[in-house]
């Protein structure tokens, strides 16, 4: 088996519990390499002197692994890259035509251009320095006691929380808030308080002792005091040490990504009462009154741990401490919409030392993500009225319906499992939303103030926009419909809370989606991508949840045990794989992708052969239908990854690496016979060895 590939995209996706995504690689960037200069398989970026069965991934791309280089700008380069970049190429078109369009003032299209054009204005953020900085840094500064740190750490209450991230809620805010369906009661909507705090990625950045990590730890030293050097810090090595402390102490108080994922861990209703009793130190009142929560008669509780030792660090910390590690924060946040020193610094630890970028990326794309952030569903309105057909919703469409069905056969014919669970999962399956292209509704943003000449100010807008939106929620009813992604990002969604599924129309292009591609090739691609988010309804975690999005077991206790131990078998087989020497994929953490691979592979193939009517289909480009199927599925996983980013995602990514993603087939029987695997191959597992779930 292979050991030491490191061509897995830099996924900074890690998978959370309640919104279960495909694995999108990051940002677009420059190459000149393509998937393919023709529609259908890249025959130029196989390798056909690799047998299938020794390594499928290098069979399939070894070509474009030996042309394709990494950008400098990016950590590393895949499909999803490329795709990428075509799609942020159009929406930085659209932007631009936006920003010079006669749109009204105040008007969605007009708050686009004005948003980018602000952010493109490097003369303006120049001259003002960072004097945006002064009334945040002066609000700090005026703290005088333990009740106005209370005050200020609520009133930096965000809900700036990736979706996509969402059981390890990466952020310098001290707590970050989610808003989402009750687990009990999946009609009415809950509050969720999330660990946060730090400013690197994971608590293991600063818990592990390695050399690696002591080195990434030194950097963020270093970091810290030249971002404080940069606003004229005298001893800022001092205090940089001070902070550092402090946040190391806030890492030991987090849960571990893999606890994270379990559900039941994060399942804790707290009154305000419990939070005085169960976590003291804080001012809990003056918290939440500050943070526009102080109604709510409790909030659920996710890393309850965090809760604890946080509010006890609130306590136990001088409160100089507090206003130094306060003041980095509003620096280093804010640095990529301030001066060229600032943004720079920042991307010299974020970028470099993380990842191993060595190149910023362009001004243009950095304004395309900071608009897509603000205004995503803005954005996405011009991008679908220009770039989705509707025919290109029908024939999506067409195969999310014959994939349900196949998967709703697969539940039929499951030896194992009693007709009871069967008919749970099939209604759960029934009631399943899927989304394809754009929201059935689209977010208003009328109450958004833009100024074409305010880029720091617009981003601090914007996030306080949204964190209103996310407390109006709250006396909203539940919608169902409601989306996580927007139009124009290159990935795919579940929602097991909403029992729903989004398919956003970037992700409808080649080399995933081609109208003069075989069926094949399509249903190999977009097709398993369809299956894996349907399947991730009935993966570990997704399967704790009924079909109206309610937290429960309807299992029956065997079949329960026989789906532990299936999945048990996966968390093996992929614990096995070492992508750097001595550091294994973590089998426990990639498990609900992993199942979502297999099932989706299994569902997106029988839906494909009964499309023809159960017979293969014709071949093409020289490949059996069948061989085009499983081609196709592993070129979507083509990758090239920098070492430095390939180590981040193995600790903290909830996705396998690409390379084992794409040996998923070697637990398929179908691709065993169309590609001749035998015995004594390194994929080849005995047919009693293949696991199978779904």
């Amino acid at each position: 088996m292979r050991k030491t590939d490191i061509r897995r995209p830099f996924a900074f996706l890690f998978v959370p519990f309640l919104l279960l995504s495909f694995g999108l690689p990051g940002r677009a960037a420059e190459n000149s390499m393509s998937t393919s200069s023709s529609h259908g398989l890249d025959l130029d970026g196989m390798d056909m002197s690799v047998q299938p069965g020794d390594d499928f991934f290098e069979y399939s791309n070894g070509g474009w692994l030996k042309e394709t280089v990494i950008p400098a700008d990016r950590a590393s380069w895949s499909s999803f890259s490329i795709l990428a970049q075509k799609v942020n190429r159009r929406t930085s078109e659209l932007l631009g035509e936006a920003a010079a369009s006669s749109a009204v003032p105040g008007s969605e299209t007009r708050k686009v251009g004005d948003f980018y054009i602000a952010y493109m204005n490097e003369g303006t953020i120049e001259q003002r320095g960072a004097a945006p900085l002064k009334p945040a840094l002066e609000a700090i500064a005026a703290i005088q006691d333990k009740e106005e740190l209370a005050r200020f750490l609520g009133s930096q209450m965000r809900a700036d929380v990736d979706p996509l991230n969402l059981t390890n809620y990466h952020t310098d805010h001290l707590f970050g808030l989610w808003v989402s369906s009750d687990f009990h009661n999946p009609d009415r909507n809950a509050a969720y308080l999330l660990q946060g705090g730090l400013g690197m990625p994971d608590r293991d950045n600063y818990l592990k002792t390695d050399d690696k990590s002591e080195a990434l730890q030194s950097k963020y030293r270093e970091h810290i005091a030249a971002v404080l050097k940069l606003v004229g810090v005298a001893d800022a090595s001092a205090e940089a040490n001070r902070i550092y402390a402090l946040e190391h102490k806030i890492a030991s108080t987090h849960v571990s990504r893999t606890d994270s994922v379990d559900v039941h861990k994060a399942d804790n209703r707290w009154s305000k009462a419990d939070f005085t009793a169960k976590a003291p130190g804080m001012d809990w009142g003056v918290y939440f009154s500050a943070a526009g929560l102080g109604k709510l008669p409790s909030l659920m509780v996710w890393h309850p741990s965090a809760v604890t030792g946080i509010s006890a660090l609130v306590a136990s910390e001088p409160l100089s401490v507090w206003t130094e590690y306060l003041t980095f924060h509003a620096i280093d946040r804010a640095s990529p919409l301030l001066p060229k020193a600032f943004a720079d610094e920042h991307f010299a630890f974020y970028g470099t030392a993380l990842t191993g970028a060595t190149e910023m990326e362009t001004r243009w794309k950095r304004a395309v993500s900071a608009t897509n952030a603000a205004l995503g569903d803005a954005v996405g309105k011009l991008y679908v009225k220009r770039y989705f057909p509707p025919e290109a919703k029908a024939q999506a469409q067409d195969m999310v319906k014959h994939i349900m069905a196949a998967f709703g056969r697969r539940i039929d014919r499951l030896p194992w499992m009693a007709p009871a669970t069967k008919a749970k999962a099939k209604a759960k399956l029934a009631t399943l939303y899927v989304g394809i292209g754009y929201p059935e509704s689209w977010r208003d943003y009328s109450d958004l103030e833009i100024s074409p000449a305010d880029a720091f100010g617009n981003w601090q807008r914007a996030s306080m926009f949204k964190y209103r939106q996310a407390l109006a929620k709250l006396d909203q009813p539940v919608d169902k419909t409601r989306w996580e992604m927007t139009p124009q990002m290159v990935n795919a969604v579940n929602l097991p809370l909403q029992n729903a599924l989004n398919f956003p129309a970037a992700i409808l292009n080649p080399p995933f989606f081609d109208s003069q591609a075989s069926r094949a090739q399509n249903y190999g691609a977009i097709g398993v991508v369809i299956g894996h988010e349907i399947s991730h309804s009935f993966d570990d975690q997704g399967s704790q949840f009924d079909a109206d999005g309610r937290l429960a077991n309807w299992w029956t206790d065997a079949d329960l045990a026989h789906f532990k131990a299936a999945g048990q078998r996966l968390v093996e087989q992929y614990n096995a794989y070492e992508p750097l020497p001595g550091q294994q994929i973590n089998g426990q953490l990639t498990l609900s992708e992993n199942i979502a691979d297999l099932a989706g592979i299994s569902a997106a193939y029988d839906g494909y052969r009964a499309s023809y009517e159960g017979r293969e289909g014709p071949t093409d480009q020289g490949f059996t239908g069948d061989q085009q199927f499983f081609i196709s599925f592993a070129q979507i996983w083509r990758v090239k990854y920098r070492p430095q980013a390939l180590r981040a995602s193995l600790m903290t990514n909830g996705h396998s690496p690409g390379p084992y993603r794409a040996d998923t087939v070697r637990n398929v029987d179908a691709w065993y016979a169309c590609f001749d695997v035998k015995a004594g191959q390194n994929l080849y597992l005995a047919p009693d060895a293949r696991v199978q779930v779904w």
